[in-house]
């Protein structure tokens, strides 16, 4: 049996493989949405981390290496006239499920070299920023949950 305080150092250890250790880590959506505020074009990454990453993605379905890392952007777009943490809990939620294993959600900034498959931004010269916890993992399902009808198109 894994006791909190062993999947604490399990996390810890996970961080500090990916290169995130130092890193803030950001509880809230609020907390995200400050980072934006203050930072400017924020993306999202699930993954193991920067140390982990090769500085290209590869598309799954076709092989093809991407110029870039795949993200999502946590900064509301311009035509957004809802609260920016609605925004920011969507994104967060959207690709929530590669959060598994070794894979954690990372804030970063960098400079965009394309757009992916999905026409997600594609990020080279990447800093990374910040971590998010389950608590603000947490949060943006319940904030999905009651701002948005997902089965809706």
């Amino acid at each position: 049996m894994t006791t909190g305080y062993q999947a604490m150092a399990e996390d810890e250890d996970q961080i500090r493989a990916g290169g995130l250790h130092g890193l803030p880590r950001l509880h809230t959506l609020d907390e995200v949405a400050e980072l934006q505020r203050a930072v400017g074009r924020v993306y999202l990454r699930y993954s193991a981390g920067p140390a982990a990453d090769t500085g290209t993605s590869r598309d799954k379905e076709s092989g093809c290496v991407l110029p870039g890392l795949s993200t999502n952007p946590v900064t509301p777009e311009p035509w957004w006239d809802r609260p920016a943490r609605e925004w920011v809990a969507r994104q967060l939620c959207q690709y929530a499920h590669l959060a598994t294993g070794s894979n954690v959600g990372w804030l970063l900034t960098g400079t965009e070299v394309g757009r992916g498959p999905d026409c997600e931004p594609l990020l080279a010269d990447t800093t990374a920023l910040a971590v998010i916890t389950d608590d603000c993992l947490e949060q943006a399902r319940a904030v999905y949950r009651t701002a948005f009808d997902p089965g809706r198109r």
